[in-house]
């Protein structure tokens, strides 16, 4: 199982991206964990704060899984580490359901947050390297196809989940019984990722497209001493705050907003504004990573940080005088959240290259764990911090839209110095090094 998949003659590269939206569709299911909290907190006596600790724990696990497993996931091949995400993700779901079942909390906790978030590092990054070699002409079309799928994951699993609590009940048998079948039905779904993964045989996997290991070559751990990391992991860290910080508080956003409107907005348009949100995310995803092969990365990332920042300055400004305008500035904030994550994989292949981008990846991940946790914390505490001082509606948030604008202003600083990688951290003879791996590994 160690050995990376050779693709055989005449194999499709475009049979690899289905195998990658197989485990990203699955995995993707972490955002839709809500779903789950009413019932957990009704069944099990919890809060809100308590409900919350899987899934907290589980972005934890994400982001320090996918930077301590980058190196093995490189290593060992695509296979390997979707086999790996597919028995941690699953079985996670199956801990859960017996926490569930015994009414042991720490158990569901265990399972989703700690063994399943472990789960969800290594299949995040377990495609991207391989996806990149597949496709050295449009590599941020290619990223961007998998990485639509862990946005489009809660899509599926929002639904397909709450139907199951509906038919089940959603007592603690309930809800152990759709633990169960999350579990399992996931197993079977990510098998045919790992059946159907494959590495190219060659360095030019089509005639016409370019050598995947063209261009400087530098290892992970080169990359992280190198200023050129550090710029993009700002920026990825300040892109994700501002996306996560309107998205985590999206449905009582704007009902806030047009409350003391003469169409306040209810409850169910909230969630269809929810809804609306992350299909924003899901297409950002796959447009703009696609439009990053075109007019470049770090114009791409100009676009997300100067026009996001814009996008929140309109919103403080004009957002509460028409609910369209508000809509759109927040599904083009989403929109570049999205775009952020799917393209930053091609932005570090075209710094560092292909020799250990899925690793390098894995470590940039920990912006995303840091950036989870700032995002909701920044608009939620400021928002009861000014409901306290008896405000409401709009003024909840102005301070809050006031620091997103300063951090993308800060990313997109980052991204104007990022320049190219400096030759004293080059992989020698890169080449030479590459081929000779993989002999060893064929």
């Amino acid at each position: 199982m160690s050995s990376p998949p050779v693709a055989p003659a005449g194999w499709s590269r475009w049979l690899v991206p289905p195998a990658a939206l197989s485990v990203h569709l699955s995995i993707g299911q972490a955002y839709a964990w809500s779903v789950f909290k009413p019932p957990l907190e009704s069944a099990l006596g919890l809060d809100g704060t308590q409900s919350a600790l899987p899934f907290q724990l589980a972005i934890v696990m994400l982001g320090l899984s996918a930077a301590f497993g980058g190196t093995l996931v490189e290593r060992n091949g695509p296979r390997w580490a979707m086999t790996v995400a597919l028995v941690c993700f699953s079985s996670g779901f199956l801990v859960s359901a017996l926490g569930a079942e015994t009414k042991q909390y720490w158990l569901i906790v265990l399972g989703y947050g700690f063994v399943g978030g472990i789960g969800l590092g290594i299949g995040y990054i377990s495609p991207v390297s391989t996806l990149i070699k597949w496709f050295p002409d449009r590599p941020g079309m290619a990223t961007g196809i998998a990485i639509m799928g862990f946005g489009g994951g809660a899509l599926i699993a929002s639904p397909w989940s709450a139907q199951m609590l509906s038919s089940f009940g959603s007592d603690n048998d309930g809800i152990a019984l759709a633990f169960l079948v999350h579990g399992l039905s996931y197993a079977v779904f990510m098998t045919l990722g790992v059946l159907l993964i494959r590495v190219p045989r060659t360095e030019k996997p089509v005639e016409s497209a370019p050598s995947a290991y063209e261009g400087v070559q530098v290892s992970a751990r080169n990359a992280v001493r190198t200023p050129q990391f550090w710029c993009l992991w700002v920026v990825l860290c300040m892109n994700v705050t501002a996306g996560i910080g309107i998205l985590e508080k999206a449905a009582p956003m704007i009902t806030d907003f047009f409350a003391d409107s003469s169409t306040p907005v209810s409850a169910s348009a909230a969630a269809g504004f929810v809804a609306l949100l992350s299909a924003a995310n899901m297409a950002g995803r796959i447009g703009w990573s696609s439009t990053s092969d075109l007019i470049g990365r770090k114009n791409i990332y100009r676009v997300y940080l100067g026009v996001g920042a814009l996008m929140y300055l309109v919103i403080a400004l004009f957002g509460d005088s028409s609910k369209p305008l508000f809509i759109l500035c927040a599904l083009v904030i989403l929109s570049f959240y999205g775009g952020g994550f799917a393209t930053v994989p091609a932005y570090l292949k075209d710094l560092f290259g292909t020799y250990e981008v899925g690793a390098i990846h894995g470590r940039l991940l920990t912006a995303w764990s840091l950036a989870g946790v700032l995002g909701p914390l920044i608009v939620n505490w400021i928002a009861d911090h000014q409901k306290g001082a008896g405000k409401h509606g709009p003024a909840l948030y102005t301070v809050s839209f006031g620091i997103m604008i300063g951090l993308l202003v800060i990313g997109f600083a980052a991204n104007e110095l990022v320049r190219p990688v400096h030759a004293r951290h080059h992989v020698p003879a890169p080449r030479e090094a590459v081929d000779a791996e993989r002999q060893q590994s064929a």
